[in-house]
């Protein structure tokens, strides 16, 4: 028996609840090929009409995941929240498979460890999302935070009355601030192409990148 083939453009999604269909739903929505795991019929119904593959599995053996063809996933995200055991294992048979990148939910520091140990990267969605929430609330003009290690951010925020007609050379952000601008949008479409003659406009939305403390001095100067 051959090698399985690995696409990286098709993610196996195990454990339909929330996490695991919004998940589902905006990969698909971005065009990526999805097989979607559950034990549930009634949740991997919602997905029938859009999933590459659902299938209903009512035990994470080694086999039903290659069966269902999770060996050929460039990266599999394992939701299943509150069913450790279940969760170590679907990590656990989808590391021996042979996938590139494992990313598992975790309930706590302890599960996180044992997914860390089998080679997975540990994802804690509802801390992720109150720690980007919380910094969308202190930075003022802030729409959306990523970030992309302890003390250092991509923000997205509003360009606002004070820098309207200011050009990129004018505001000299990276000299004042340390921060760099790595995309505009204007009109609802975006570009990278960002020159010393980019004009802001009010209703713009600047795409900043920089550590946590430039960036936040920057909104509050």
């Amino acid at each position: 028996m051959g090698k399985p083939t690995i696409d990286p453009n098709l993610f196996g999604i195990i454990g339909i609840g929330r996490f695991g269909a919004t998940l589902a739903q905006e990969l698909l929505a971005l065009g990526k090929d999805v097989i979607a795991l559950d034990n549930s019929p009634e949740k991997l119904e919602k997905l029938k009409q859009k999933a590459s593959r659902v299938y209903y599995i009512n035990e994470i053996t080694k086999d039903a995941l290659a069966e269902a063809g999770i060996d050929n996933c460039g990266t599999v995200i394992v939701c299943i929240g509150k069913d450790v055991e279940s969760n170590i294992l679907a990590t656990l048979n989808a590391k021996e498979l042979g996938v590139p990148r494992v990313i598992s939910k975790a309930s706590s520091a302890d599960h996180a460890r044992v997914l860390q140990k089998l080679g997975a990267e540990v994802v804690f969605p509802e801390e992720d999302m109150g720690r980007r929430l919380a910094k969308m609330l202190c930075m003022h003009e802030a729409l959306d935070w990523l970030p992309l290690c302890d003390d250092f951010s991509i923000v997205e925020i509003q360009v606002n009355g004070q820098f309207d007609g200011k050009t990129v050379l004018e505001l000299d952000l990276r000299k004042k601030w340390g921060i760099n601008i790595i995309a505009l949008v204007h009109q609802g479409k975006a570009t990278g192409m960002i020159t010393p003659e980019t004009v802001f406009r009010k209703g713009d939305q600047m795409v900043l990148a920089g550590t946590n403390k430039s960036l936040e001095a920057f909104q509050k100067a």
